[in-house]
């Protein structure tokens, strides 16, 4: 798939969900993927608004950025949010932080990436049972000259640290710029619509 293609079907799967550029403090107006970004869970990419269930989503997804050559000698910092934390009906907790890589870099060719650790470690989706489905957001910042970021700068790793980040705060602190995202529905593995 084209990233013009890529990027259109992705758009009109935000608006769809309400998440669309704009609505959201994370994506700006006139957002336009310029990267390919594709996270899989097994064998099952993450692609806009594709649903999972939560035992489908334990182990860390791989994370694939496919970008033109300008961007190869970039390096991007990834998040994973839930805006819907911890229910879509209550999202107080919002947006609940997940996940954060930083010094992502394509490999030869954009097709694998290779990252530091994790400032935050992985915390596998969770929606209760009795939760209608969360959308859960993948990030893709390029990172600015210079950039470094310690667990202690996003506010920790405990499980309650990680609820109500504020995320558009922290972009616009660090100078990230949005080059990509997609995104997901989960759901707890035994919900039932």
């Amino acid at each position: 798939m084209s990233l013009q293609s890529y990027g259109l079907q992705l758009l009109s799967s935000l608006s769809q969900a309400g998440l669309v550029p704009g609505s959201s403090p994370l994506i700006p107006d006139d957002f336009v993927p310029v990267a390919k970004l594709t996270v899989t869970y097994g064998t099952k990419d993450v692609f806009a608004g594709k649903f999972f269930r939560a035992s489908e989503c334990k182990i860390e997804p791989t994370i694939t950025i496919q970008t033109d050559t300008e961007l190869e000698s970039a390096s991007y910092t990834l998040l994973l949010i839930d805006p819907d934390a911890p229910t879509p009906d209550d999202p107080k907790f919002a947006y609940w932080r997940h996940w954060i890589l930083t010094g992502l870099s394509p490999s030869k060719g954009g097709a694998t990436t290779e990252s530091k650790s994790a400032v935050t470690p992985y915390l596998a989706p969770g929606p209760k049972d009795d939760s209608r489905p969360h959308r859960y957001l993948f990030l893709l910042f390029r990172e600015p000259r210079g950039y470094d970021l310690t667990t202690n700068d996003v506010g920790g790793e405990e499980f309650v640290q990680r609820r109500s980040f504020r995320v558009a705060d922290f972009v616009k602190s660090k100078g990230l710029e949005l080059v990509s995202l997609d995104w997901m529905l989960c759901a707890g593995d035994g919900w039932v619509e």
